[in-house]
């Protein structure tokens, strides 16, 4: 029975409705209990039940119908609710009666969908009560039968939601068969049959209509049939697969619709099977699974059937992997035979046929090859992996040629499945596809490489190599080197004899070496530097060969520890490969250990158990005291941009290393950096040596290094030697002399909380590290801020609850942090002071007459939340504007962490209070203070932030005309965050009349992204790929990110009103450019990219030159008439000719886009870059001064005669006292610009209708000698420069 609180739930919902719809049920549900209540029977789901069929049959009449619809409606979706919760045997004994009143609903087509719906869902609870006996009734009769045929008309309604309903009502019935010794339900049998029968009279009938002509159109577009595939993959879902009668029509049938043009439903009829063996896994249903492949296989398709053969290999795949899921051994035998099969289509002429048979044959060998047969096999699977290589062997054939590249992938996959047992079996395929990869010709060598990658994983490299030498030292007669077998080597050795690279690869490489040697210091030729390659290439499997090697105990002995310790002081090119290697040794057999897998799943992945892995270490471990010390002086002898693989090394190597050793290893280290600290005090302060001044490949300091290897062995130090190990860093911590040996100190902490005697350190000597970090505080220098706010976070989290003075003691220096101007500093900062607010949220006492600067008599007080925020309050009354600033930004974060567990009247002061603070003059103060109210608008209540919006938005708006500091953006931006969460309406009311400009602004803005979007949205072809966020975080999102973040023109409009009205007609012409501009390349529009093409030559676009030839802005085509006029009749130029000079002249400007490929172009964009309208300018005081405006000059075109009317009003050009902005009449159709070049006077002169003429040669010496005069602005008129 269904849980009666849920119900309760629900009757709630509908007791108060919000929706006008539901009020009539809560009429009907309010009535129903007070009948109740009046005839005092208690309101059970029985009581709902008997009162609710009286008015259903009140509603509903069977002779007449519906009688009154809408009281129907709210009845039966109230005995929906209810009757899931009435006793079965109720429900049995009301069947005939409950039936026959809702038979009306079924039968009638013009029942809505709600009710329709409503009444489904009664059915399906009165089906789920049924017993054996009732379902034992035939059709003929009132018996469940015949409701389930009235679903199954329903699963195909042509409405969605009742269709799901009553397809969701099937699926629930057959799901929950009545308690019978039967697998299937006792209906699934009738399911199937109509589902089958419906799906085959829709597809007749549509390839009735296809052959007639009449569906030609809605080829694509088939409701019906998609309907009734949909059925059918509900009764398969539900009924174990499907029922064993009707298994071999309907397979017959899906792989008819499987080879419809139509993608989906093909895929539909695929996913019908996936459904079937997905059923059949089950046990209980893994007996109708031989029927079903049997079924399969008779169906097999044409050999060349292209359409229909590659579903077919898709089931047959599908099924088989099933068969192996529940019987391995036996589909494991008839693996040869399928393999055979399948593979008699990688012979076809047809791609997609090649393309599924492999990919099936690899399934085969993914799935149907059991982990027995590679860890114990028997003689009958020793019997069957060889067959089935002699399969895979003869797909190297030249029958197969056409497929080699599906070949290859499938004899890939046969190497991994069959992983070491591919030794001796692939011997052949790899010979053969070796001698494939050495041919010059051969054009799949990628694909081959693949293959012998997995071969050598598989096999191991000492077999392959035994079949494909590398030949490099002693080359076989007729045999070439295999120099790109390294490589492959280097990728995929894994799981191997650790011996094999002593015996084979450390020979080779002192035998290459040596060559190197004996050339001496003479200069490198190409052979020694082949030489060298060839040495660094064999060292690079150094690692791969120490990843779970099956020879560690014999193979890494005395003599081989000294070769690697040898090489790490020899040659510093081999260190990377050689600290790899060492480490991997350590963290591959302590992966084996920290695996939660059974020794058998692990012997059968990698042959090797957990007892071995644990040897291994052992092992490792007596050779670590020599191994550290090697490793300690390479470190030490290394630049530290080369250091981070020595440390991992070390850090590997430690974590095995004995107790004993480990404590002489840190005294020593102890001792000697003791010796250099002395050594650096003592030091005159002149003759130290400052990190500034040392050259990146200079040795830093021994002390760095040797603290380098202390923090390195602190998390593995046992406890007694802690006492030291603070002692020294409390030595370090208050020095100032050296900043980056302070930073590393304070890197210690953190290190201590990542192992377990570290925990217990840092709990035990709490108190201790408190008084170290309190007294060093002031000693603290800029670079090591962010490690010691990292110690304070390690010190503050294993705090207890009697300490909690320490919050309050550093609470103020970590305020100040969270201004750092380090990125860094300041995110340690922010996230230091979430975890002191949740620490003081666990509880504890402060005693704060502990505090510093506190009076002894300090009464307590009790760690809680609203402590934290009141002491956190106090230093809004710093003396210094950073102090106050700093304290709002700490009071934004933890707001925004906190405000969910903050009581209602904190946050109502805490707001109150720094809404004062926006009428502050100082801007740092101002500027915290705009980030605290973008944090509130956003995430606190709406009872909080709404009443204060009449003192908040007034607040804003002062300065919502300020721009230094991107006051304006700011406030533009949270104000579009109020008018989001607010409405619009609500934010005017509250804001001054001078302020509504920007409102109006920000609406429109809005408006015409809206529309632009949706009119990108109509007009793409295409969807653009999703851009990752901006931010990091949550809070950052809230901090900065705004509505616009996607649209920067949106925020210049605002800013850029105001100025615009000072110009005259900067408005106009703004608007106008904006109006007219091409859409950004974002957008869907154009994406901005030209090519400059010379007309007098065409673009060879396979020439290098053409790349200088890109342009991000549009080309203007100079017209020919103005080309023209440079030549005479016989070609020659002609220089002097008043054509000629007003060509030379207009270059600049006439061309209208500076940068376009020519010298004239490329002068223009110098002189539109240091004198144009968007240049950068001196103003008052010498400040710089930037333009982002747009004029007249961004105008698009316009007709000649507009054009010739302009330019001919006022064309002299003015630059001498910087008030007048030239205008030149242009030539052709192009309007110039030109101001501030050259020294002399040019007169523009122009009508209506023409194209003005500059009476004045110019050359280009003028123009270079008149490049720095400033250019002025202002409105037209006659003027002289």
């Amino acid at each position: 029975m269904a849980n009666p609180i849920i119900l309760e739930e629900k009757l709630n919902k509908i007791r108060s409705p919000k929706l006008q719809n539901q009020r009539e049920t809560a009429v009907v549900l309010s009535a129903v209990e007070d009948t109740l209540k009046d005839q005092n029977h208690d309101t059970t789901p029985t009581a709902y039940f008997a009162a609710l069929l009286a008015l259903l049959s009140q509603s509903i009449v069977p002779p007449d119908g519906i009688v009154n619809k809408d009281l129907a409606s709210s009845v039966v979706y109230l005995l929906d609710l209810i009757i899931s919760h009435v006793p079965a045997a109720l429900l049995r004994s009301k069947f005939s009666q409950i039936l026959a009143s809702l038979g009306p609903t079924f039968t009638n087509q013009d029942v809505e969908a709600p009710l329709l719906r409503s009444s489904i869902g009664c059915l399906e609870s009165l089906l789920l009560a049924q017993d054996s006996t009732a379902w034992a009734l035939s059709q003929s009769q009132i018996s469940p039968r015949r409701a389930v045929a009235g679903l199954l008309t329903l699963a195909s309604d042509h409405r969605p939601k009742v269709r799901k309903r009553a397809q969701d009502a099937i699926a629930h019935v057959l799901r929950h068969p009545p308690p019978s010794p039967a697998i299937d339900h006792p209906v699934a049998d009738m399911c199937a049959e109509t589902a089958l029968r419906t799906l085959s009279d829709t597809l007749a009938a549509s390839a009735a209509k296809k052959r007639k002509g009449k569906d030609h159109v809605q080829e694509q577009h088939q409701p019906s049939l998609i309907h009734a595939l949909q059925l059918v993959k509900t009764v398969a879902s539900a009924s174990g697969g499907w029922p064993s009668k009707n298994i071999e029509p309907l397979c017959e049938v899906l792989l008819g619709v499987s080879r419809s043009s139509n993608e989906y439903l093909a895929l539909a009829a695929l996913e019908v099977f996936e459904i079937m063996f997905t059923g059949m896994a089950d046990h209980l249903s893994a007996p109708k699974l031989p029927r079903l492949m049997e079924a399969v296989s008779e169906l097999k398709p044409s050999h060349n059937d292209s359409q229909l053969l590659p579903p077919w290999i898709a089931v047959v795949s599908r099924g088989y992997d099933v068969s192996a899921q529940i019987s391995p051994d036996e589909t494991f035998h008839k693996l040869p035979a399928l393999f055979e099969m399948v593979s008699e289509y990688l012979s076809s002429a047809s791609h997609d046929i090649r393309v599924s048979a492999s990919e099936c044959l690899i399934s085969f060998l993914v799935n149907c090859v059991p982990d027995h047969v590679i860890t114990n096999p028997s003689s009958t699977d020793e019997k069957v992996s060889e067959k089935l290589a002699r399969a895979a062997e003869d797909l190297l054939s030249v029958k197969y040629q056409s497929a080699w590249m599906e070949v290859f992938h499938v004899e890939a996959a046969f190497c991994e499945a069959l992983r070491w047992k591919a030794n001796p079996l692939a011997r052949n395929i790899v010979a053969a596809i070796g001698e494939l990869r050495a041919s010059v010709s051969f054009n799949g060598k990628k694909e081959a490489d693949s293959v012998l990658g997995k071969a050598i994983t598989s096999m191991g490299p000492e077999a392959v190599l035994k079949i494909l030498p590398l030949n490099l030292r002693t080359p076989q007669n007729g045999q070439g080197g295999r120099a790109w077998l390294l490589p492959l080597l280097r990728d995929n050795v894994i799981n191997t004899n650790l011996a094999h690279f002593r015996a084979e690869f450390i020979p080779l490489s002192e035998a290459i070496y040596q060559r190197v040697i004996d050339h001496g210091d003479n200069e490198k030729t190409m052979e020694i530097k082949i030489f060298e390659t060839i040495v660094q290439q064999i060292w690079a499997l150094f690692p791969g060969y120490c990843n779970l090697p099956l020879d560690l105990g014999h193979a890494f002995d005395q003599d081989f520890a000294e070769l690697i310790s040898n090489l790490l002081y020899a040659q510093p090119d081999l260190r990377a490969d050689v600290c790899r290697g060492l480490q991997t040794l350590v963290d591959s057999n302590r992966e084996i250990l920290a695996v939660e897998l059974g020794d058998e799943e692990i012997r059968s992945r990698s042959r090797i158990t957990k007892t071995i892995a644990q040897a291994n270490l052992d092992h490792l471990a007596t050779f670590a005291g020599n191994l550290l010390a090697v490793l300690f002086n390479v470190y030490s002898q290394t630049l530290p941009q080369y250091r981070g693989y020595i440390l991992q090394c070390i850090n590997a190597y430690l974590s095995v290393t004995r107790e004993k050793e480990l404590l002489e290893t840190f005294t020593r280290v102890n001792d000697l950096l003791e010796s250099a600290l002395a050594e650096t005090i003592s030091q005159p302060p002149n003759d130290r040596q400052q990190p500034k001044d040392r050259s990146p490949n200079q040795m830093p300091p021994t002390s760095h290094t040797l603290m380098d290897l202390i923090i390195t062995l602190s998390a593995y130090l046992p406890l007694p030697t802690f006492p030291q190990l603070f002692s020294l860093t409390s030595r370090i911590l208050p020095l100032t002399l050296d900043p980056q040996l302070q930073k590393k100190a304070y890197k210690l902490f953190p290190r201590l909380a990542n192992s377990s005697n570290g925990v217990l350190a840092l709990q035990t000597r709490n108190q201790d590290l408190q008084n170290l970090l309190l007294s060093s505080a002031s000693a603290t220098s800029p670079p090591a801020r962010r490690d010691r706010l990292l110690a304070i976070a390690a010190t503050i989290t294993y705090l207890s609850a009697t300490d909690l003075h320490f919050i309050p003691s550093v609470l103020s220096e970590v305020v100040i942090a969270a201004k750092e101007v380090n990125e860094k500093a300041r995110s340690a900062a922010f996230d230091l002071l979430v975890l002191m607010g949740r620490r003081m949220m666990a509880g504890g006492t402060i005693e704060q007459s502990k505090i510093p600067h506190m009076d002894a008599g300090a009464p307590g007080a009790e760690a809680s939340l609203e402590e934290f925020f009141t002491m956190m309050s106090a230093g809004l009354v710093g003396s210094t504007p950073h102090a106050v600033s700093a304290s709002i930004t700490a009071l934004t974060r933890v707001l925004y962490e906190f405000h969910s567990e903050l009581e209602s009247n904190v946050i109502e002061n805490l707001v109150s209070t720094l809404e004062l603070f926006l009428t502050s003059s100082n801007r740092e103060i101002v500027r915290s203070c705009l980030g605290f109210t973008k944090v509130a608008i956003v995430t606190l209540p709406d009872g909080i932030v709404r009443p204060r919006l009449a003192s908040v938005v007034p607040g804003l708006m002062a300065w919502s005309k300020e721009h230094k500091s991107r006051f304006r953006a700011k406030v533009k931006h949270i104000l579009e965050r109020a008018i989001r969460r607010f409405g619009f309406e609500a934010v005017e009311r509250c804001c001054p009349e001078d302020g509504k400009k920007l409102l109006q602004n920000i609406r429109k803005s809005k408006e015409r992204k809206k529309r632009k979007k949706g009119e990108a949205k109509e007009a793409a072809d295409e969807e653009q790929p999703t851009r990752k966020g901006r931010f990091e975080s949550e809070y950052d999102a809230a901090i900065y990110g705004s509505e616009d973040d996607d649209d920067d023109d949106d925020s210049n409009l605002a800013s850029s009103d105001d100025d615009a009205a000072a110009q005259p007609g900067g408005r106009k012409a703004g608007r106008k450019t904006r109006k007219d501009a091409p859409p950004a390349a974002g957008g869907g529009g154009n994406t901005g990219t030209y090519i400059v093409e010379d007309p007098d030559e065409p673009l060879d676009l396979l020439d290098r030159s053409a790349l200088g030839r890109i342009s991000s802005r549009k080309p203007v085509v100079v017209p020919r008439t103005a080309r023209a006029q440079q030549v005479d009749v016989d070609g020659k130029l002609v220089f002097g000719s008043p054509a000629g000079d007003v060509d030379v002249a207009m270059a600049v400007d006439q061309n209208g886009n500076p940068g376009d490929g020519t010298l004239e172009g490329g002068i223009g964009a110098y002189v539109e870059a240091i004198s144009g309208r968007d240049a950068v300018r001196r103003g008052r005081g010498g400040r710089l001064k930037f333009s982002n405006k747009r004029g007249r000059g961004e105008e698009m075109d316009v007709d000649g005669g507009e054009r010739g009317e302009r330019s001919g009003k006022g064309g002299i050009l003015r630059g001498a006292d910087g008030r007048g902005r030239g205008r030149v009449g242009g030539v052709g159709n192009e309007r110039g610009r030109m101001g501030g070049v050259g020294n002399g006077r040019m007169v523009g002169t122009g009508n209506g209708n023409e194209n003005g003429v500059v009476k004045k040669k110019v050359d280009f010496k003028s123009q270079r000698r008149g490049l720095g005069v400033q250019k002025g602005r202002g409105g037209g008129g006659g003027g002289r420069r």
